[in-house]
């Protein structure tokens, strides 16, 4: 699982996770099995209503709009995922991190002609693995890729922060603090940052400082992961 870069507005840097290619293929299994079993559904409900060719045939392109429009639609109304895209917990974003909109998903929708359906999915699979964020043509036409949100656990999530050797705290007010406290302004601040979600971290800043009574010129972003690591400092000494 690769991570690009991007930047928000407030000019802080997250990392997005591009969604494995073995998770976009199970995916796409999964919404061709829904599409395949709906087109069985449709043929037997045909079959049972015994009607004569030419309105077989009009009855037939009705109900194949809904399998031709499945992504198209799916994706634009359900938060950039399909079925497939829900189970496997991955969807389709635009390069800088916002929702695409409905002009994104339908060049990508377009361009699955080329990507999946004349090479058998072949140009699609080539594509994201020479992109190092995870887009095959029909993305890289639209500014778009597939990110996983699935947790990934880490070192991170069982303690409050590593600390490099001679670290040098800074706060000791930080310990008025009890660890579900701390654990809980680590996971707003990881979240916010990861979310580019600046406004939550200057009130996060102001909460923390009002409550460890802490004057400081620092900028809130820098603030609250000094206060994160002097917590771990103190507590795990």
């Amino acid at each position: 699982m690769e991570q690009f870069q991007i930047e928000t507005a407030q000019n802080i840097s997250i990392s997005q996770n591009t969604a494995h290619l073995g998770d976009r293929m199970l995916a796409f299994l999964i919404d061709t099995l829904i599409i395949v079993a709906y087109y069985i559904l449709v043929i037997i409900l045909m079959v049972s209503l015994d009607l004569d060719s030419g309105d077989s045939w009009t009855m037939y392109m009705l109900f194949s709009l809904p399998p031709f429009l499945y992504y198209l639609l799916l994706e634009t109304f359900n938060n950039g995922k399909t079925v497939g895209k829900s189970a496997l917990k991955i969807r389709v974003v635009k390069l800088d991190g916002s929702n695409p909109t409905f002009a994104n998903y339908f060049v990508r929708w377009i361009l699955r002609i080329l990507d999946i359906s004349l090479s058998s999915g072949g140009v699609a699979v080539l594509t994201i693995l020479l992109r190092g964020n995870g887009q095959r043509v029909g993305d890289m036409a639209a500014g778009t890729t597939v990110i996983s949100e699935k947790k990934r656990i880490s070192i991170r999530d069982t303690v409050l922060r590593e600390l490099p050797e001679g670290y040098v705290p800074k706060f000791p007010q930080v310990t008025v603090f009890s660890d579900r406290e701390m654990q809980t302004i680590k996971q707003m601040f990881d979240d916010a940052r990861r979310k580019g979600d600046h406004n939550v971290i200057v009130e996060l800043s102001k909460k923390i400082k009002d409550v460890a009574v802490i004057t400081t010129d620092i900028m809130a972003i820098e603030f609250v992961d000094i206060v994160i690591k002097d917590y771990s400092y103190y507590t795990q000494d």
